[in-house]
């Protein structure tokens, strides 16, 4: 354990435990005779300060660890009984005396055996331990009913034909394939396209306008199959090494089953109406939010009981639509229960929101949280706010960055160009161990319904988006390939599955970013473009020491996009260009001597 920069009152440690799981730890303290006595004697020896004194009693202290050694430690004891003698030696030099204090062998044997005054104890204190996907993956959200769709005549995409989409996916490199709600959809009120209050007949809904007289939260909307076809989707993603996420909506439409059974589950308003959802300007009139104050046991029965009926169907995450609406409660109570017989199962919380919130919601449980990362796309905007999450929020709250979302198109993205979309996912992969891209990411997909919005044009949310893949690669109008370069560059280097290791490093150009990650002997360098119109040039001045390397030492720097190779050292010069590469992510060798 090291004290940190901040104080020498204040200490800090890593521990790593090797098998998910409550552990505890306990934190033992002492005072250190020996390391004040080196203090005092570094000061007095070399001034002659009462020199025959304080090397009696430094040898009296060794002589005491070496009482308290563990037997048959005899190696070690030998080293201290040495030293004691030679510093009680009065023939000997004062300097050379005190200098068998300081050695190297003397210096390990103190450190791994203290001796310990005063000792107290303070825990134990709970430790949970996930499993690994909470803090790492890649994730690709799609929308099966899409995958053969057709628009005329009007159909469909099933379950069975998205299966034909997995392969592809996987081949990109991504760990979670992630569904929006498969459900019934409800008929009145019913979107159309471009969130139209006039749908055609063909317009197959919002899938978060759960529920119709086809059934609810535990069914499969009959368009897409059934749940033996469900079943059939995650054992083929599993086969592809992949797992399915599945959207947990807590809303209902007007046709779902629980409005008829339970109205006391939604908010009755003046008029006798029930209350649709909203988020000003945005209506959902299509959506009925639940109320938890009339029957909260009832509600949390039963949505436990959906939650335990999905995961008999081989679903261990699920990310949570607008956790924030719900009471806090809810989620503490739900995913300690989970937990408790299944901890293996995730929840992904998707709420932007206030930030006090989004935290709240990570301390009650949820394994992951979407973040504002969507919404920092300056320099000075990712440092500040990945300052925070890498550092203090790290102990809670671990963060999932998604590029775009099916309701969030930036308009970095819709003006930026090809480029834009480059820095944005090799931001996203770099900077958090865990991200996400919405399908047709890869695609460029840029166009918003309307200036100022950020909704997408045709959204997917209200009508199927049948997307020819092929032919996209054919002509080259794909990103893929370099998703799939970035995810295999994540699995290879554990630097870049860690987010508390993040460091961020000067440059002086404002259109470049630049930070490292490190695990043990793993460095990686990442600089980045955030201008994508413009060709930006800049100095990067690397903190070699914080990375465990000479301020003085030249190393070789190895480009994972490129696979430049150059020799770099504290200070670097770069280049990067929106139309070639927006990114230098390089592997840091220290050549041998």
């Amino acid at each position: 354990m090291q004290p940190s920069w901040e104080s020498v009152d204040r200490w800090q440690t890593r521990v790593s435990v090797d098998a998910p799981g409550m552990w505890t730890f306990t934190i033992h303290a002492w005072s250190n005779p020996w390391r004040y006595w080196l203090e005092r004697a570094h000061i007095k020896v070399p001034e002659g300060l009462d020199v025959d004194f304080e090397l009696a009693e430094g040898a009296w202290l060794l002589q005491q660890a070496a009482r308290q050694l563990p037997r048959g430690n005899t190696e070690a004891r030998n080293v201290l009984k040495a030293a004691a003698k030679a510093m009680t030696d009065s023939r000997l030099p004062n300097q050379v005396r005190f200098s068998a204090a300081t050695t190297a062998d003397v210096e390990c044997v103190m450190t791994t055996n203290p001796i310990k005054h005063e000792e107290s104890a303070n825990g134990p204190w709970p430790l949970l331990v996930q499993r690994r996907r909470s803090l790492v993956g890649s994730w690709y959200e799609f929308f099966p009913r899409s995958e053969g769709a057709a628009a005329d005549p009007a159909k469909s995409g099933t379950l069975r034909a998205a299966i034909s989409r997995l392969p592809a996916i996987a081949d990109m490199g991504f760990d979670v394939v992630y569904l929006p709600p498969v459900h019934p959809i409800g008929t009145t009120h019913r979107k159309g396209r471009n969130n139209s209050l006039q749908p055609g007949p063909a317009d197959p809904g919002s899938p978060w306008a759960i529920g119709s007289p086809a059934g609810g939260h535990d069914a499969i909307h009959p368009d897409l199959g059934t749940v033996e076809d469900f079943d059939a989707f995650v054992e083929a993603a599993r086969d592809l090494g992949m797992e399915v996420a599945l959207d947990l909506a807590l809303q209902a439409s007007p046709d779902h089953p629980w409005v008829k059974e339970h109205p006391e589950w939604f908010v009755i308003r003046h008029d006798g109406s029930i209350a649709f959802a909203e988020n000003p300007p945005k209506k959902y009139q299509d959506i009925y939010p639940l109320y938890f104050d009339q029957d909260p046991e009832g509600i949390y029965a039963e949505i436990e009981r959906v939650v335990r009926f999905w995961m008999s169907h081989g679903v261990r995450i699920f990310r949570v639509d607008n956790p924030h609406t719900k009471p806090l409660w809810l989620w503490d109570r739900l995913i300690a229960s989970i937990n408790a017989t299944d901890p293996d199962v995730l929840f992904l919380a998707e709420a932007f929101t206030k930030l006090p919130m989004m935290k709240a919601l990570a301390e009650v449980g949820f394994q992951q949280s979407y973040t504002y990362f969507t919404w920092k796309n300056t320099k000075q905007e990712l440092i500040d706010y990945l300052t925070d999450l890498a550092g203090p929020a790290s102990a809670y709250m671990r963060p999932n960055f998604f590029t775009n979302t099916p309701d969030i198109l930036h308009e970095f993205l819709q003006h930026g160009g090809p480029p834009a979309f480059s820095i944005r996912v090799t931001l996203a992969a770099t900077l958090s161990p865990t991200y996400g891209i919405y399908s047709g990411f890869e695609l460029f997909e840029h166009v918003a319904v309307k200036p100022g919005s950020e909704e997408y044009l045709d959204s997917e949310k209200y009508q199927h988006r049948p997307r020819d893949w092929e032919l996209a690669a054919r002509q080259g109008r794909t990103l893929a390939p370099y998703v799939t370069l970035l995810n295999s560059i994540r699995r290879e280097h554990p630097a870049l599955q860690d987010l508390r290791s993040l460091q961020f490093h000067h440059t002086n150009n404002d259109s470049i970013i630049a930070f490292s990650k490190r695990v043990g002997g793993d460095i990686v360098l990442v600089t980045c473009l955030v201008d994508p119109h413009r060709e930006h040039s800049t100095s990067v001045w690397w903190d070699l020491p914080s990375l465990g390397l000479d301020p003085n030492q030249r190393f070789i720097a190895s480009d994972l996009i490129t696979g430049h190779t150059w020799t770099w050292s504290a200070e670097t010069f770069v280049h990067l260009r929106p139309w070639e590469n927006v990114a230098h992510v390089v592997q840091v060798t220290v050549p041998s001597r």
